[in-house]
């Protein structure tokens, strides 16, 4: 049967859906809050540094797809076109557009983009199918969303790799190293290892953090954003205690 120009035959899935098969791409956000939220119950740990950590993933995905330049400390837009990637798109353009006030820092701009880069990335692997949300009532009153896993493949493999290369030694590509680099910046150790592994992660994690991976350009953008979130979470965790 002859189908008219433009019309997909019936059944046939819309050009966005993958075929069957096809391994899922995640962002670096995406990784730690897959990373981040409880398979079960959907509740996220460490959620006030998971979420400054996914803001500066955004800076990293962006340096790594040569569309920002961090000199020293100082983050500069070098290319707005878009990456057909919703939230850091989003992220691009926000900087493009403050841009012209002068470059701002790295630890500034994490916390600018946090907010946005947390909720876009949850948006985002609800609609990649990795987790589902759900909507419960606490105390029978107040409505709280929860993200449990719908499918688990991805941050199985995911917590593999990462394994490989903290515990076994392997030689860590760019981007799975600067995932760990997030993570230890970030203090958020915890999400892949609990004690007795935990002393001997946190050391092997800066190792990886630390190593010669990259080119320059994306190992600065890297560190910076390492630093950063360093400072954050410290000043998070004094400011906390002050207040209590």
């Amino acid at each position: 049967m002859n189908f008219p120009t433009n019309t997909p035959p019936p059944n046939t899935p819309p050009p966005s859906t993958p075929p069957p098969g096809t391994p899922i791409e995640t962002t670096l956000g995406e990784q730690l809050l897959l990373l981040s939220l409880d398979d079960e119950s959907g509740s996220e740990k460490q959620s006030a540094n998971v979420a400054f950590a996914i803001a500066a993933a955004s800076l990293v995905e962006l340096a790594l797809a040569g569309r920002v330049e961090v000199d020293g400390d100082r983050v500069t837009v070098r290319d707005a076109a878009p990456l057909d990637d919703p939230t850091l798109d989003a992220a691009l353009a926000d900087l493009s557009g403050q841009d012209k006030r002068g470059p701002r820092t790295t630890k500034a701009w994490i916390e600018h983009l946090k907010k946005g880069a947390v909720a876009g990335t949850t948006r985002s692997l609800v609609a990649k199918g990795l987790v589902r949300e759900e909507t419960k009532k606490v105390l029978g009153l107040f409505p709280v969303r929860r993200y449990p896993e719908a499918d688990g493949s991805v941050e199985s493999a995911l917590r593999r790799r990462l394994d490989e290369i903290v515990m076994r030694g392997a030689a860590p590509d760019e981007r799975t190293a600067s995932l760990v680099a997030l993570l230890h910046g970030a203090k958020l150790h915890g999400l892949l290892y609990e004690k007795p592994e935990l002393a001997t992660a946190k050391v092997n994690m800066e190792t990886v953090a630390h190593g010669q991976w990259a080119g320059p350009a994306v190992r600065q953008a890297v560190k910076a954003a390492e630093d950063a979130l360093t400072t954050i979470v410290v000043l998070t965790v004094v400011t906390t205690v002050v207040g209590n």
